[in-house]
């Protein structure tokens, strides 16, 4: 419950609640809700949610999430965002590349994938700078606030990524 700060600042931005489950309209009962249905993803098989901390203060600053729902298929999709307050500072990327080790070497997932929105440019150069390669726009992928949105596929192979140059 720590992280209810956090929840509300994602509350209020415009587009954070359109595409998570983060409430959209803040209160501490849907704060509270927000939070437990995360504690319940790994028990479930779902996934794996985690709080983005930056290293000197704890400070709460986002989530990242990989997603095991086509994990037979030999796949996992990650998502990640970060609350307005903290945008810029890297802590997205970060975590993005430590949790991509971790899915390729811990737990074997041969491909992990994640969708970006094509105006968002900072989350491009964020999976890119991960190892994540773009492979393609996918027309109207998903709903969002109302309407089908394009997103762009990225995809990082763990063999491909395990390399040496």
């Amino acid at each position: 419950m720590a992280d209810l700060p956090l929840v509300r600042e994602a509350s209020a931005d415009p587009y954070i609640p359109l595409i998570t489950t983060v409430p959209p309209v803040y209160s501490p009962a849907e704060g509270e809700a927000f939070v437990r249905r995360q504690w319940t993803r790994a028990e479930s098989g779902a996934g794996y949610p985690f709080v983005i901390a930056r290293r000197r203060d704890a400070r709460a600053m986002g989530t990242i999430g990989l997603w095991l729902r086509d994990l037979p298929e030999g796949r996992a999709t990650l998502g990640y965002w970060t609350a307005p307050s903290s945008r810029g500072e890297g802590a997205a990327g970060t975590a993005l590349a430590a949790v991509s080790d971790w899915a390729e070497t811990e737990l074997r997932i041969p491909r992990l994938q994640l969708l970006v929105e094509p105006w968002n440019a900072a989350s491009a150069r964020t999976a890119e700078g991960a190892g994540f390669v773009r492979e393609g726009v996918l027309r109207g992928w998903q709903e969002a606030g109302g309407e089908r949105r394009d997103m762009v596929m990225y995809g990082r192979l763990a063999a491909v990524s395990r390399r040496t140059p």
